[in-house]
């Protein structure tokens, strides 16, 4: 019998919380609050990936923009999770499906397959993997490493694509 009052975030969780995503208080508890609606299981966790409410906002700060550092100023000095590096390396990851620290043609195929399901055929797909990594892969690998992976999207805005607005 999981009762949602033992589930509470306690105050200096919300401030290490805070610390780490640069949410605000109010939107620590607003976020907590649909968090906890959609763990059916009440164990604190997303019961498809087992992902606690701390992966859950640290995930989440990644799509805060990125003007809210400046007001939400970190003191400990480390990059934040929202700074365009780092929301390039969590869309790297995204295709790096094995974590070896580059997207191989098999990994883009898989993704772009979940992306697009059937709408597209094998064909077309391994073609747009192939024309993908001859753009992108500049060390002539056959992979693209996140250095790659930053080079080819220098000029799009991520800051801005990468975004959502959450309320204050």
């Amino acid at each position: 019998m999981g009762s949602r009052a033992s589930t509470l975030l306690r105050e200096e969780e919300i401030e290490e919380i805070k610390k780490e995503t640069g949410f605000s208080h109010s939107q620590i508890t607003r976020l907590y609050s649909r968090f906890t609606s959609l763990d059916k299981g009440e164990n604190g966790a997303l019961r498809e990936d087992q992902v606690n409410f701390r992966g859950f906002m640290r995930t989440l700060a990644h799509f805060r923009p990125v003007e809210d550092n400046e007001k939400n100023k970190n003191v400990s000095n480390t990059e934040p999770l929202n700074s365009r590096t780092n929301k390039l390396h969590f869309a790297f990851q995204l295709y790096d499906l094995d974590r070896d620290d580059k997207i191989s043609r098999d990994e883009l195929l898989q993704v772009l397959r979940m992306m697009v399901g059937v709408n597209i055929s094998d064909e077309q797909l391994g073609s747009i993997a192939d024309r993908t990594i001859q753009e992108a892969d500049a060390n002539g690998d056959g992979c693209i490493s996140f250095t790659e992976f930053m080079k080819v999207l220098e000029k799009v805005d991520v800051e801005q694509k990468m975004s959502i607005r959450f309320l204050h």
